[in-house]
C-alpha cells in the first residue's frame, strides 16, 4: 500500500498547509520510527465536533486537541485523526507559541501515536515531547532545503 494522506475539514476551513512538504515530512517521521506510511486521514474540526467524537467513540466528556484512531498493522501505519482547530488555537495562546507551530506539533503527535508512542503513563509525556521535538526539527530541516 502506497502512502496516502487525506486532508479533510468538518465545520471549519481547511488550514493552510504546504501539503507536499507535510506529506514528505510525515513519511520521513514514520521512516525514522522504522514504519511505513499507509493511509492517514486528517480531519480538522471545531470543538463541538471533537467533543461529539470523544463522547461517542471514547466515552470521554472533554475537549481535546486530537483524537487518533489507529488502524495500523505491523510496520504499516494508518489511521484517522480528528484535530480541533479551536483547541489548537487556545493551546497556542495558553502556551504563547505560534499557531502554525502548535498545529504542526498536533499533526505529528497523531502520527507518533500510530508509531507506538504513548503519552498517558508515567514519564511517557516527556518521551512523546522528545519525539515531537525531533519530528519538528525534521520539518525545519526539510523547509531549509526548499
Amino acid at each position: 500500500m502506497a502512502a496516502k494522506i487525506i486532508w479533510n475539514a468538518e465545520n471549519v476551513d481547511l488550514p493552510l498547509l504546504d501539503v507536499t512538504l507535510m506529506e514528505e515530512w510525515l513519511k520521513n517521521v514514520a521512516e525514522s520510527h522504522k514504519k511505513i506510511l499507509g493511509e492517514l486521514c486528517y480531519i480538522f474540526c471545531d470543538d463541538e465536533t471533537i467533543i461529539k467524537v470523544n463522547r461517542e467513540f471514547l466515552n470521554h466528556d472533554y475537549y481535546t486537541d486530537i483524537i487518533t484512531f489507529d488502524y495500523s498493522r505491523r510496520k504499516l501505519v494508518s489511521g484517522d485523526m480528528y484535530i480541533s482547530l479551536d483547541t489548537v488555537a487556545s493551546n497556542a495562546t495558553d502556551l504563547a507559541v505560534d499557531y502554525q507551530a502548535e498545529l504542526n506539533r498536533v499533526i505529528v503527535h497523531g502520527l507518533l501515536h500510530l508509531c507506538g508512542i504513548n503519552d498517558k503513563g508515567e514519564g511517557e509525556r516527556e518521551i512523546m515531547e522528545a519525539h515531537e521535538n525531533a519530528a519538528l526539527s525534521m520539518l525545519e530541516n526539510l523547509r531549509a532545503k526548499i
